[in-house]
């Protein structure tokens, strides 16, 4: 027999930490696990799953690197027979908005006859803070590809608490929430806004996606995180994902964070140094 525990895959990545954090504060009890904990639990090592799902009724599942790439329709399908036989009832994955193959691996869970929901998210802005391009904002230049798309940048802390309400409101169970910030703005300008709240100048310097990925590549970025990277910005930025939805709002009945209250609430933690 299960309890009503909840396994949370990638429990050290941004939105895994604080979806553990909320679920824990509510008195929820939790499974957190990733290659370092114990149990461990490894994307590429499927034998190391049974244990570490075993006791749970529940998961949020976060793929590493990202769900788009080839192959995580596969590992979620996998994972998904590994939940039935450990006898979790409800699933809810992490994704991405524009991605084909993460439209496949949704797909995977939609069809597998466990109750499930599928968070689909934009550009997260802690990527500025708590991602890959935190040390190029510290440095006074950030260099990428795409200056001028728009894009509605997301708060993962209002990622974290859509997925809490899926795993605790059995009605929202079912159903798809493709979460986004309440407004549409460019890296450029948000490098701008980072800037402003630094009171400190940051040079924006917009690259080719080759120059972008050939940088990587000479900084031996592991080769799947190549392939991200390029997709990422050949494809996912190409003004596919330059509109709004509503997510947030239909999960948890409130707006959506700005981009400018995610700036001003990350200057105050000194997160910028």
């Amino acid at each position: 027999m299960t309890s009503h525990t909840t396994l949370i895959v990638g429990v050290n990545g941004k939105t895994g930490r604080r979806v553990n954090s909320l679920l824990t504060e509510a008195g929820r009890l939790t499974r957190g696990v990733s290659r370092s904990t114990s149990p461990s639990f490894d994307w590429l090592n499927p034998s190391t799953w049974q244990a570490a799902m075993q006791g749970c009724d529940s998961a949020y599942v976060c793929y590493q690197p990202d769900l788009a790439v080839p192959a995580a329709q596969a590992a979620i399908a996998e994972f998904i027979e590994h939940a039935k036989q450990a006898g979790i009832q409800h699933v809810v994955l992490l994704s991405g908005r524009g991605e084909d193959g993460a439209v496949a691996a949704e797909r995977q869970l939609i069809k597998s006859g466990l109750s499930w929901n599928v968070v689909r998210a934009s550009w997260f802005s802690q990527n500025f803070s708590e991602g890959f391009l935190i040390e190029s904002v510290n440095s006074g230049q950030v260099a990428l590809p795409r200056a001028d798309v728009l894009e509605p940048f997301v708060d993962v802390d209002d990622i974290a608490e859509v997925a809490v309400a899926c795993l605790t409101q059995p009605a929202l169970h079912n159903q798809l929430f493709e979460v986004t910030g309440p407004e549409l703005l460019s890296l450029r300008e948000c490098v701008a806004m980072i800037a402003n709240a630094k009171q400190r100048p940051i040079e924006f310097v917009e690259l080719s996606v080759e120059q972008f990925v050939g940088a990587l590549k000479q900084q031996q970025f592991p080769d799947d995180m190549l392939w991200l990277m390029n997709e990422l910005f050949s494809e996912v930025m190409d003004g596919r994902n330059s509109h709004l939805c509503h997510g947030v709002e239909q999960a948890l009945g409130r707006p959506a964070k700005s981009f400018a209250d995610y700036v001003s609430a990350t200057a105050a933690q000194d997160m910028w140094s």
